[in-house]
């Protein structure tokens, strides 16, 4: 069973990578699966928000709550320095 300390470490993981390129890999259920590039640019107690450039000069935010990467719904990749590390 998860604890408060484990969504906390979650959250400590991601905080330190604020600004930085991302890959996020969400379920959207029914097989059916989404893969975007952003960048990450913020983290609140609760949440985290990815924002994604979209064509045509278009910006959409995302937000995810630590449970989905904890629950395994969604998984995120930073991209740094041609390297890909996996936060979970």
């Amino acid at each position: 069973m998860a604890t408060r300390t484990t969504l906390n470490e979650i959250r400590s993981n991601i905080e330190g990578f604020v600004g930085q390129k991302v890959t996020l890999k969400a379920n959207k259920g029914r097989k059916k699966t989404t893969i975007r590039e952003g960048v990450l640019e913020n983290t609140y107690p609760n949440i985290f928000v990815v924002r994604i450039d979209g064509g045509y000069d278009t910006v959409r935010r995302v937000s995810y709550s630590y449970s989905d990467i904890l629950t395994e719904t969604v998984e995120i990749t930073i991209c740094k320095d041609d390297q890909r590390i996996k936060v979970s």
